[in-house]
């Protein structure tokens, strides 16, 4: 090989290294507005290849705007990459899409379904196989119409996933689906991550994005307020474990206050409309407080933070979205 022929060659890996390296998607100081209503300020992401990216906020809190957004379905403001080109002129056929509202034909069976989305693509997956992978081989032969609700929404995965997708957006995938059906899913999804799908999921299912979600960002106001590993973010955002213990009639703030003083450091007990929380509570560490409590309960309930913790922390428990909302700006004619 000549030094030009090598050199050309040398560039060539390079770029192929670079390619596998960049991320699937950016976006960078995202905006969207409808009317005076403020949909998305200034959204910053980055998600990379082969990852599952797990994206939960309040109903109203920009989600599904931003989904559209990244799939070039709504303009936005700002920078925005799929594959490195702007949304609309990615290829087709190496997205899937599963909206969180989905209405098919429902006239067709589940097999027939799938196949006339299959046949909107260059090289569609064995309609059977992505039928056996949501859970419906046992009712691909049955009409849309006639199946429950859990199964009318595996079949819309199964919609979105036979094209064999490079980038999946899946958005509140397992709603109405019973536990058994969720767990077909979330395999199907892990499956998917390591054969280098990237998935962007949406869901209100805080214990799903915790087990599936690889990193998770946090929308509220249209605006990210946290972003990274569920772990991490449970860390920081989370609080501390907590022992809940149920009393008979409840307990006051004066008594609270009374154990509380009577605990070690580093522990805090509040009254509860049951009886009374104490955080910061160590599983070797539950005995000893239990004894400390000197007062009669009907039951104890130990747990660590979760997802959940974190999102009720940031979003607040009676989270109320922004005057004007999304909601109003949609009735006017915008989309989400």
């Amino acid at each position: 090989m000549n030094e030009t022929a090598a050199a050309s060659a040398a560039e060539e890996a390079t770029r192929g290294r670079d390619a596998a390296t960049d991320p699937v998607l950016v976006g960078e100081g995202v905006q969207r507005s409808y009317g005076d209503v403020v949909a998305l300020d200034g959204v910053d992401l980055r998600v990379e290849a082969g990852e599952v990216f797990g994206l939960i906020g309040p109903n109203g809190a920009g989600k599904t705007t931003l989904v559209r957004a990244l799939t070039g379905t709504t303009d936005a403001e700002g920078d925005l990459r799929v594959f490195g080109a702007p949304p609309p002129e990615v290829d087709p056929q190496r997205i899937g899409l599963l909206p969180q509202s989905f209405d098919p034909p429902e006239r067709l069976t589940a097999t027939e379904l799938v196949e006339y989305y299959g046949g909107l693509y260059d090289d569609a997956r064995d309609v059977e196989s992505v039928l056996r992978d949501v859970g419906m081989a046992d009712d691909a032969d049955a009409w849309y119409e006639t199946l429950s609700g859990g199964q009318q929404r595996r079949t819309c995965v199964a919609t979105a996933v036979v094209n064999d997708p490079d980038l999946l957006f899946l958005d509140e995938p397992t709603t109405g689906i019973d536990p058994a059906g969720r767990r077909s899913i979330h395999r199907l999804i892990e499956r998917l991550a390591d054969g280098g799908t990237t998935v962007f999921l949406t869901s209100h299912a805080m214990d799903e994005v915790e087990r599936l979600a690889d990193r998770v960002a946090l929308l509220r106001d249209g605006a990210v307020v946290a972003v990274g590993p569920p772990g991490d973010l449970i860390a920081e955002h989370g609080g501390a474990p907590r022992l809940d213990v149920t009393l008979d009639g409840g307990a006051s703030e004066e008594v609270a206050e009374r154990i509380e003083a009577g605990l070690a450091g580093g522990v805090a007990v509040e009254s509860t409309r049951d009886g009374l929380r104490v955080s910061g509570v160590r599983p070797e560490a539950i005995g000893d407080a239990v004894d400390a409590l000197d007062v009669a309960f009907e039951s104890l309930a130990w747990s660590e933070p979760s997802l959940e913790d974190v999102y009720l922390r940031l979003t607040g428990e009676e989270y109320s979205p922004r005057e004007g909302t999304l909601e109003e700006a949609l009735r006017d004619g915008g989309d989400r």
